[in-house]
This record gives C-alpha cells, structure tokens and sequence, in this order.
C-alpha cells in the first residue's frame, strides 16, 4: 500500500512538473513572437527608410523650413530665402493631395530610393528621394538619413517692377529679378498685385531636387485703375483746353488741335469741343512706363466771312490730332505731362 501510494505521488509531482513546463514554454513562444512583431514593427516604422521622408514631407506642410532642412541634409545655395519657412514654405506644400510612400527600391552601396506618390495642384507626380544607412541604432536596427543635397532655385522676372509676390510673400526684385531657394516638390507662384501695375500669376511645380526650371516671368501692365486716372487727366486736360480756346476765341490755340483759314472769323463766334477723347494705352519701355500716342477728334464751330466775296458762313469742322504725353507714378500719385510741338 505504501509502495502504490509514492507511485500515484510520483505521477501528480511529474504531471505539474509537464504543465509548468509548458507554461514556461508556452510563455517564451508568446514573448518570443511579441518580440518578432515589435521588431517588425520598430523596422517598418523608425528604423525604416520612409520614416524620414514621411517627417520632412510633414515638416513642408507644417511649414517648419528648420526640421526640414535638418531632415534633407540640404545645403541652401546663394539664392534668396525667402520660400524656406513659414507660410511661403506651407503654401508650397498646401496643394499635396493623396500622398503615399511606397517600398523602398535597393540602388546599391547601403541605399535606397523611396518613391512618393501624390496629387500637387491637381496633376498626378511622383518623386523620389535617395536614403543612405548611416548606421544602427538599438543594436541591429539600420539607420536611414537622405543623401545630402543642394536645394534646388527658381528664377523669377517681372517687367519694370522692383517687387512681386511669391506664395503669398512680397519679394524684392532688384532690377526685375530674383533667384529664390525652394524645397521639393511643391508649388510656387509670383504675381504682382499692385494698385496702378499688376501681373497675371505665373507658377512652377518643383518636383526633384536637380531643378532646372524655366523662369516665372510676370508680364506686367497697367491696372484698370491707373488706366482710368491717366484717362480722367487727359480728359480734364483736354477740356480744358477746348474751353480756354472758346473763351481766348483762338483757332489755334496752345491745343494738341487747331484750325487754319484764309477767311475772317467772326470775334465772339468761335467754340470748340472735344468729340473723340483718346483711347489710353500704356506700356513698357526703356524700363519705363509711357502712354501710347494719344488720338482723338475736336469740333470746331465759328461764323466766318470770305474775305474775296465778303458773304458769311457758318464754319462746322471736325479735326483729329495727336500728342504724346510723359508719365510719372508714385505710391499714391499720377502725374500725366502733356509733350506739345508747335
């Protein structure tokens, strides 16, 4: 009896002994695959050669030109920096749409191409960014950085201006002309927006580092507004011109208009008025403004008599005449010259 008794003892102690056996086994499976599906997770995330790309891509929309200048290894060339941070910076990133970052592409030498996808501005683009590991980090994790670069510029004109707007951003433009450092891939657009000249927008996508972009040119020209206030000085010059010839009685007054005769005009008879005022035109030249050569017609009305015959009558004549004009602008003024030859 006692002998069967140690032997069911026996078999309970080696039973435990089997289940925590497989317990302990059972635990360093389940640790072992937590620690695969961490280590997984840690590759696929920051040890991973999208995460840096995922962050500057995030820093352009945020507008943080620092982190992602950090993150890019960029040097800035010798351009304007303007573009580089704060709004200029996110309005160049504002019109990516629909971004994804694929699997990285092995080109050799410990790199890799990470290709983005996405929509800027509505076109459908695609860049690529070279990584390189620079090491490891938590042992045996590789370390992803971007292959160190240049940033890339963007040339922009504008005709007779010293100033545009790019992204937003009022810019100098010593001479009509300024070269501006960009991050990639973004939108840029320079406009002229002023009160008396203005420029249609003009914009380039910066898609790839290498550049190579052809020049934002704005076409400058006269506002509506500064079409109306040079039209409304001739206007009043004109007129004014016309009532001062009635009121001097003068056929040829210091007018862009006269009138010649052989006969003898009544004193008292004589009235001009202007029919036709000059369509304006404004344009550049020699880094200038000026006023297209202004055209128009003015009536002339008058009692005459022949001097042969000595009969009377009434004169109803309409004369075209031309001038020229100089133009001057400031901030808040317009100054129109009228250039007489006699």
């Amino acid at each position: 009896m006692a002998a069967a008794a140690g032997n069911v003892k026996g078999v309970q102690l080696s039973q435990a002994f089997v289940k925590t056996a497989a317990g302990w086994l059972l635990g360093l499976m389940l640790a072992a695959a937590g620690a695969i599906v961490c280590i997984n997770l840690v590759s696929s995330s920051v040890a991973s050669p999208q995460q840096p790309v995922k962050e500057y891509l995030e820093a352009l929309q945020k507008g943080e030109g620092e982190q992602a200048l950090g993150l890019l290894r960029a040097k800035v060339p010798s351009a304007n920096a303007a573009m580089l941070d704060g709004t200029a910076l996110q309005t160049a990133a504002s019109k990516m749409a629909d971004v994804k970052v694929g699997n990285p592409e092995a080109r050799g030498n410990n790199r890799m191409a990470v290709p983005v996808d996405y929509t800027l501005d509505g076109s459908r683009l695609h860049t690529e960014f070279l990584m390189e590991r620079t090491g490891t980090q938590w042992l045996f994790f590789g370390k992803w950085a971007f292959v160190p670069t240049t940033l890339p510029t963007i040339d922009v004109t504008v005709v007779n201006s010293s100033e545009a707007t790019l992204n937003g951003v009022p810019v100098n433009m010593p001479n009509g002309r300024n070269t501006f450092a960009v991050f990639f891939p973004g939108k840029y657009e320079a406009s002229l927006n002023g009160t008396y000249f203005e420029a249609p927008a003009a914009s380039a996508l910066v898609t790839t580092r290498d550049g190579g972009l052809a020049p934002l040119n704005l076409q400058t020209r006269s506002t509506k507004a500064l079409n109306e206030a040079v039209a409304g000085k001739v206007r009043e010059f004109l007129d004014t011109c016309a009532a001062q010839a009635t009121e001097q009685q003068r056929l040829q007054p210091d007018c862009p208009f006269y009138h010649a005769s052989n006969a003898r005009v009544v004193d008292g008879t004589i009235k001009w008025e202007i029919t036709d005022y000059p369509k304006i035109t404004i344009e550049p030249f020699g880094g200038k403004w000026v006023v297209a050569p202004l055209n128009g017609k003015a009536k002339l009305t008058a009692r005459e008599i022949d001097l042969f015959t000595g009969f009377g009558k009434d004169l109803n004549v309409e004369h075209d005449f031309s001038f020229t004009t100089q133009l001057d602008t400031s901030k808040d003024t317009v100054t129109v010259t009228p250039l007489l030859t006699f």
